[in-house]
Protein backbone atom coordinates (compact mmCIF):
# COMPACT_ATOMS: atom_id res chain seq x y z
CA UNK A 1 0.00 0.00 0.00
CA UNK A 2 1.26 3.67 -0.70
CA UNK A 3 1.84 5.41 2.33
CA UNK A 4 0.28 8.98 1.07
CA UNK A 5 2.67 10.81 4.09
CA UNK A 6 5.57 9.37 2.16
CA UNK A 7 8.14 12.18 1.08
CA UNK A 8 9.83 12.07 -1.69
CA UNK A 9 13.53 13.51 -2.07
CA UNK A 10 13.46 16.53 -3.87
CA UNK A 11 14.83 17.01 -7.28
CA UNK A 12 17.82 19.73 -7.03
CA UNK A 13 19.66 21.66 -9.37
CA UNK A 14 23.37 19.51 -8.87
CA UNK A 15 20.44 16.69 -10.07
CA UNK A 16 19.93 18.69 -13.43
CA UNK A 17 23.52 19.63 -13.42
CA UNK A 18 24.72 16.02 -13.30
CA UNK A 19 22.21 14.57 -15.83
CA UNK A 20 22.69 16.99 -18.54
CA UNK A 21 26.65 17.24 -18.13
CA UNK A 22 26.74 20.68 -17.15
CA UNK A 23 27.87 22.90 -14.53
CA UNK A 24 25.33 24.07 -11.54
CA UNK A 25 25.44 27.70 -13.00
CA UNK A 26 24.28 27.04 -16.70
CA UNK A 27 21.55 24.97 -15.49
CA UNK A 28 20.03 27.74 -13.27
CA UNK A 29 20.94 30.46 -16.07
CA UNK A 30 19.23 28.06 -18.71
CA UNK A 31 16.11 27.78 -15.91
CA UNK A 32 15.95 31.39 -15.01
CA UNK A 33 16.34 32.99 -18.48
CA UNK A 34 19.10 34.68 -17.74
CA UNK A 35 22.69 34.71 -18.39
CA UNK A 36 24.38 34.36 -22.53
CA UNK A 37 23.24 30.76 -22.73
CA UNK A 38 22.84 28.53 -26.30
CA UNK A 39 19.35 28.06 -27.08
CA UNK A 40 20.16 24.61 -27.42
CA UNK A 41 21.36 24.50 -24.05
CA UNK A 42 18.95 25.93 -22.62
CA UNK A 43 16.53 23.92 -24.28
CA UNK A 44 18.35 20.51 -23.46
CA UNK A 45 18.28 21.79 -19.70
CA UNK A 46 14.55 22.58 -19.70
CA UNK A 47 14.15 18.76 -21.19
CA UNK A 48 16.51 16.95 -18.75
CA UNK A 49 14.40 19.27 -15.89
CA UNK A 50 11.13 18.11 -17.29
CA UNK A 51 12.43 14.59 -17.27
CA UNK A 52 13.37 14.46 -13.90
CA UNK A 53 10.06 16.10 -12.43
CA UNK A 54 12.28 19.40 -11.38
CA UNK A 55 10.52 21.72 -9.51
CA UNK A 56 12.25 25.05 -8.70
CA UNK A 57 12.02 26.08 -4.93
CA UNK A 58 11.17 29.74 -4.59
CA UNK A 59 12.31 30.04 -1.13
CA UNK A 60 15.77 28.90 -2.01
CA UNK A 61 15.93 31.28 -5.22
CA UNK A 62 15.24 34.37 -3.08
CA UNK A 63 17.47 33.87 -1.03
CA UNK A 64 20.06 33.24 -3.45
CA UNK A 65 18.93 36.25 -5.27
CA UNK A 66 17.62 38.53 -2.97
CA UNK A 67 14.77 39.15 -5.55
CA UNK A 68 11.16 38.92 -4.16
CA UNK A 69 9.82 37.00 -8.29
CA UNK A 70 6.63 39.22 -6.99
CA UNK A 71 5.73 42.64 -8.91
CA UNK A 72 2.65 44.78 -8.14
CA UNK A 73 -0.11 46.53 -10.10
CA UNK A 74 -0.47 49.57 -8.17
CA UNK A 75 -2.74 52.93 -9.32
CA UNK A 76 -3.58 56.21 -7.25
CA UNK A 77 -7.06 56.01 -8.86
CA UNK A 78 -9.49 55.63 -5.55
CA UNK A 79 -11.27 51.96 -5.49
CA UNK A 80 -14.68 54.26 -6.47
CA UNK A 81 -13.38 54.31 -10.16
CA UNK A 82 -11.14 52.21 -10.64
CA UNK A 83 -12.83 48.66 -9.18
CA UNK A 84 -16.35 50.45 -7.93
CA UNK A 85 -18.70 48.52 -5.85
CA UNK A 86 -18.48 45.34 -7.88
CA UNK A 87 -15.09 45.44 -7.53
CA UNK A 88 -14.60 44.28 -11.03
CA UNK A 89 -13.42 47.90 -12.78
CA UNK A 90 -10.80 48.56 -15.33
CA UNK A 91 -8.04 47.92 -12.39
CA UNK A 92 -9.32 44.28 -11.18
CA UNK A 93 -9.79 43.58 -15.24
CA UNK A 94 -6.30 44.52 -16.22
CA UNK A 95 -4.82 42.59 -12.97
CA UNK A 96 -6.62 39.43 -14.51
CA UNK A 97 -4.15 39.52 -17.59
CA UNK A 98 -1.20 40.85 -15.66
CA UNK A 99 -1.27 37.52 -13.24
CA UNK A 100 -1.52 35.27 -16.16
CA UNK A 101 1.57 36.51 -18.02
CA UNK A 102 3.41 37.11 -15.03
CA UNK A 103 3.05 33.36 -13.55
CA UNK A 104 4.04 31.77 -17.15
CA UNK A 105 7.65 34.30 -16.57
CA UNK A 106 7.82 33.25 -13.38
CA UNK A 107 6.58 35.98 -10.88
CA UNK A 108 3.55 36.18 -8.67
CA UNK A 109 1.66 39.34 -9.35
CA UNK A 110 0.44 41.59 -6.14
CA UNK A 111 -2.10 43.62 -6.39
CA UNK A 112 -2.60 46.67 -4.35
CA UNK A 113 -5.69 48.64 -4.79
CA UNK A 114 -5.68 52.24 -3.73
CA UNK A 115 -6.13 52.71 0.10
CA UNK A 116 -6.15 55.99 1.95
CA UNK A 117 -5.34 53.60 5.35
CA UNK A 118 -1.96 52.82 4.67
CA UNK A 119 1.33 52.91 2.17
CA UNK A 120 1.08 49.68 0.03
CA UNK A 121 4.68 49.67 -1.10
CA UNK A 122 5.76 49.97 2.70
CA UNK A 123 4.02 46.54 3.14
CA UNK A 124 5.51 44.65 0.32
CA UNK A 125 8.41 42.94 -0.74
CA UNK A 126 8.58 42.95 -5.01
CA UNK A 127 10.91 43.68 -7.87
CA UNK A 128 9.01 46.08 -10.02
CA UNK A 129 5.70 47.95 -10.39
CA UNK A 130 2.87 48.67 -13.07
CA UNK A 131 1.21 51.38 -12.76
CA UNK A 132 -2.04 52.25 -14.65
CA UNK A 133 -2.52 55.58 -15.20
CA UNK A 134 -0.60 57.24 -12.68
CA UNK A 135 -2.04 61.20 -12.39
CA UNK A 136 0.52 64.33 -12.82
CA UNK A 137 2.59 64.29 -9.49
CA UNK A 138 1.62 61.17 -8.94
CA UNK A 139 2.94 60.20 -4.94
CA UNK A 140 2.72 56.34 -6.04
CA UNK A 141 5.00 57.09 -8.96
CA UNK A 142 7.07 59.38 -6.39
CA UNK A 143 7.50 56.44 -4.04
CA UNK A 144 8.46 54.07 -6.57
CA UNK A 145 11.31 56.10 -8.01
CA UNK A 146 12.66 56.96 -4.34
CA UNK A 147 12.63 53.11 -3.39
CA UNK A 148 14.60 52.23 -6.54
CA UNK A 149 11.73 50.27 -7.59
CA UNK A 150 11.57 49.45 -11.55
CA UNK A 151 8.13 50.52 -12.74
CA UNK A 152 6.05 50.79 -16.29
CA UNK A 153 3.37 52.95 -16.54
CA UNK A 154 0.21 52.18 -18.39
CA UNK A 155 -2.01 54.38 -19.84
CA UNK A 156 0.51 57.04 -18.51
CA UNK A 157 2.64 60.08 -20.35
CA UNK A 158 4.44 58.90 -23.31
CA UNK A 159 8.00 57.58 -22.89
CA UNK A 160 10.02 54.39 -23.62
CA UNK A 161 8.76 53.23 -20.13
CA UNK A 162 5.04 53.42 -20.70
CA UNK A 163 2.42 50.83 -22.11
CA UNK A 164 0.23 53.54 -24.57
CA UNK A 165 -3.35 53.06 -23.92
CA UNK A 166 -3.98 55.58 -26.93
CA UNK A 167 -6.17 57.65 -25.66
CA UNK A 168 -6.49 60.06 -28.55
CA UNK A 169 -7.98 57.35 -30.66
CA UNK A 170 -10.06 55.96 -28.33
CA UNK A 171 -12.09 60.19 -27.96
CA UNK A 172 -11.89 59.63 -31.43
CA UNK A 173 -13.31 56.69 -32.17
CA UNK A 174 -16.54 57.70 -29.28
CA UNK A 175 -17.17 60.87 -30.40
CA UNK A 176 -17.35 60.60 -34.25
CA UNK A 177 -19.78 57.33 -33.37
CA UNK A 178 -21.90 60.32 -31.37
CA UNK A 179 -21.71 62.18 -34.54
CA UNK A 180 -22.33 59.87 -37.05
CA UNK A 181 -25.39 58.63 -34.89
CA UNK A 182 -27.24 61.59 -34.95
CA UNK A 183 -25.64 63.98 -31.89
CA UNK A 184 -26.02 67.62 -32.89
CA UNK A 185 -24.42 68.91 -29.55
CA UNK A 186 -22.64 66.24 -27.21
CA UNK A 187 -21.38 66.94 -24.03
CA UNK A 188 -18.09 65.75 -22.32
CA UNK A 189 -18.00 64.86 -18.42
CA UNK A 190 -13.93 63.99 -17.01
CA UNK A 191 -12.65 63.02 -13.92
CA UNK A 192 -10.39 66.33 -12.02
CA UNK A 193 -7.24 64.82 -11.12
CA UNK A 194 -5.83 65.46 -14.83
CA UNK A 195 -4.38 62.14 -15.71
CA UNK A 196 -3.19 61.63 -19.25
CA UNK A 197 -6.67 59.98 -20.57
CA UNK A 198 -8.72 62.75 -19.32
CA UNK A 199 -6.53 65.39 -20.80
CA UNK A 200 -6.65 63.29 -24.34
CA UNK A 201 -10.32 63.76 -24.04
CA UNK A 202 -10.48 67.34 -23.65
CA UNK A 203 -8.27 68.28 -26.19
CA UNK A 204 -10.06 65.42 -28.73
CA UNK A 205 -12.94 67.31 -27.43
CA UNK A 206 -12.80 70.71 -27.92
CA UNK A 207 -10.56 70.13 -31.44
CA UNK A 208 -13.57 68.08 -32.31
CA UNK A 209 -15.90 70.96 -31.76
CA UNK A 210 -14.04 73.53 -33.65
CA UNK A 211 -13.90 71.20 -36.95
CA UNK A 212 -17.87 70.05 -36.35
CA UNK A 213 -19.23 73.68 -35.09
CA UNK A 214 -20.82 72.73 -31.86
CA UNK A 215 -20.42 74.79 -28.87
CA UNK A 216 -18.36 72.63 -25.69
CA UNK A 217 -20.03 71.66 -22.58
CA UNK A 218 -17.69 69.97 -19.68
CA UNK A 219 -18.33 68.54 -16.79
CA UNK A 220 -15.86 67.91 -14.04
CA UNK A 221 -16.81 64.90 -11.21
CA UNK A 222 -14.04 64.30 -8.44
CA UNK A 223 -12.63 60.59 -8.77
CA UNK A 224 -13.50 59.95 -5.32
CA UNK A 225 -17.26 60.66 -5.42
CA UNK A 226 -17.42 57.59 -8.00
CA UNK A 227 -20.40 56.84 -9.50
CA UNK A 228 -22.60 59.45 -7.32
CA UNK A 229 -19.65 62.34 -8.65
CA UNK A 230 -20.63 61.11 -12.21
CA UNK A 231 -24.57 61.85 -11.32
CA UNK A 232 -24.11 65.17 -9.89
CA UNK A 233 -21.79 66.27 -12.52
CA UNK A 234 -24.21 65.40 -15.40
CA UNK A 235 -27.08 66.54 -13.88
CA UNK A 236 -25.45 70.10 -13.21
CA UNK A 237 -24.24 70.03 -16.66
CA UNK A 238 -27.66 69.16 -18.72
CA UNK A 239 -29.12 71.90 -16.40
CA UNK A 240 -26.60 73.78 -17.64
CA UNK A 241 -26.92 72.74 -21.18
CA UNK A 242 -30.74 71.74 -21.93
CA UNK A 243 -29.44 71.56 -25.59
CA UNK A 244 -27.29 68.16 -25.17
CA UNK A 245 -27.94 65.60 -27.09
CA UNK A 246 -25.20 63.01 -25.96
CA UNK A 247 -22.66 62.85 -23.36
CA UNK A 248 -19.37 61.31 -23.56
CA UNK A 249 -18.00 60.10 -20.18
CA UNK A 250 -14.70 58.21 -20.40
CA UNK A 251 -14.49 56.90 -17.08
CA UNK A 252 -17.44 53.76 -16.91
CA UNK A 253 -18.51 54.78 -12.90
CA UNK A 254 -19.14 58.03 -14.03
CA UNK A 255 -20.96 56.30 -16.76
CA UNK A 256 -23.23 54.85 -14.94
CA UNK A 257 -24.32 58.03 -12.89
CA UNK A 258 -24.90 59.83 -15.93
CA UNK A 259 -27.03 57.32 -16.96
CA UNK A 260 -29.02 57.89 -13.30
CA UNK A 261 -29.18 61.47 -13.90
CA UNK A 262 -30.26 61.24 -17.37
CA UNK A 263 -33.30 59.35 -16.05
CA UNK A 264 -34.02 61.60 -13.32
CA UNK A 265 -34.37 64.45 -15.81
CA UNK A 266 -36.79 62.49 -17.61
CA UNK A 267 -35.07 61.81 -20.93
CA UNK A 268 -34.55 58.16 -22.52
CA UNK A 269 -31.38 57.01 -23.66
CA UNK A 270 -30.71 56.22 -26.44
CA UNK A 271 -34.26 58.26 -27.55
CA UNK A 272 -33.44 61.71 -25.84
CA UNK A 273 -29.83 61.58 -25.32
CA UNK A 274 -26.98 59.21 -26.44
CA UNK A 275 -24.08 57.85 -24.29
CA UNK A 276 -21.00 56.37 -24.38
CA UNK A 277 -17.81 55.38 -22.21
CA UNK A 278 -14.23 54.60 -22.95
CA UNK A 279 -13.61 51.06 -21.39
CA UNK A 280 -15.59 48.25 -22.61
CA UNK A 281 -15.95 46.42 -19.17
CA UNK A 282 -18.69 44.71 -16.77
CA UNK A 283 -20.13 48.03 -16.08
CA UNK A 284 -20.32 49.05 -19.64
CA UNK A 285 -22.01 45.70 -20.67
CA UNK A 286 -24.75 45.28 -17.52
CA UNK A 287 -26.31 49.04 -17.18
CA UNK A 288 -29.70 48.97 -18.97
CA UNK A 289 -29.21 49.89 -21.79
CA UNK A 290 -25.74 48.32 -22.17
CA UNK A 291 -23.33 51.48 -23.36
CA UNK A 292 -21.22 51.54 -26.25
CA UNK A 293 -17.68 51.62 -25.42
CA UNK A 294 -14.08 50.97 -26.79
CA UNK A 295 -12.15 47.70 -26.49
CA UNK A 296 -8.99 48.32 -25.13
CA UNK A 297 -7.58 45.07 -25.61
CA UNK A 298 -6.29 44.87 -21.96
CA UNK A 299 -4.56 41.26 -22.77
CA UNK A 300 -2.34 42.99 -24.99
CA UNK A 301 -1.39 46.09 -22.89
CA UNK A 302 -1.12 43.34 -19.78
CA UNK A 303 1.20 41.14 -22.43
CA UNK A 304 3.06 44.38 -23.25
CA UNK A 305 3.28 45.43 -19.77
CA UNK A 306 5.04 42.81 -18.21
CA UNK A 307 7.25 42.32 -20.97
CA UNK A 308 8.44 45.91 -20.77
CA UNK A 309 8.87 45.23 -16.76
CA UNK A 310 10.79 41.97 -17.45
CA UNK A 311 13.17 43.55 -19.67
CA UNK A 312 13.38 46.17 -17.10
CA UNK A 313 14.55 43.47 -14.46
CA UNK A 314 17.28 42.05 -16.59
CA UNK A 315 15.06 39.13 -18.15
CA UNK A 316 16.31 37.89 -21.83
CA UNK A 317 12.80 38.39 -23.61
CA UNK A 318 11.84 40.26 -26.66
CA UNK A 319 9.55 43.12 -25.74
CA UNK A 320 6.15 43.18 -26.86
CA UNK A 321 5.80 44.46 -30.74
CA UNK A 322 5.78 48.25 -30.50
CA UNK A 323 2.14 48.63 -32.43
CA UNK A 324 -0.40 47.66 -30.20
CA UNK A 325 -4.05 46.73 -31.73
CA UNK A 326 -6.05 49.93 -32.08
CA UNK A 327 -9.24 50.74 -29.68
CA UNK A 328 -11.93 49.51 -31.60
CA UNK A 329 -15.18 50.61 -31.13
CA UNK A 330 -18.39 48.18 -28.93
CA UNK A 331 -21.33 49.75 -30.45
CA UNK A 332 -24.28 49.17 -28.20
CA UNK A 333 -28.09 50.04 -27.47
CA UNK A 334 -27.02 53.62 -25.75
CA UNK A 335 -26.27 55.15 -29.34
CA UNK A 336 -28.57 53.27 -30.60
CA UNK A 337 -27.38 50.64 -32.13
Amino acid sequence: MTNPHRTHKRVTIADVAREAGLSPTTVSHSLNGIGQVDPRTRQHVKDVAARLKYRPSVRAQRLRTGKSHAIALLSSMPAAVSAGESQLGFFTELAMGLARKALLSGYVLVLAPPMDQCDPLALMDIDGAILLEPAPDDPIARELEERGVPCVTVGGEPGPDNIDLQHAAAADLLLRHLLDSGARRPGLILGASGRASQRSFHERYLAMAGARGFAPAVGLAAEEEGEAGGQRAAARLLAEHPGLDALCVPIDTFASGALRAIGEAGLRVPGDLLLATRHDGVRARTCQPPLTAVDLHLDAVSHAAVQRLLRMLGHETQDAPLGLPAPALVARRSTGA
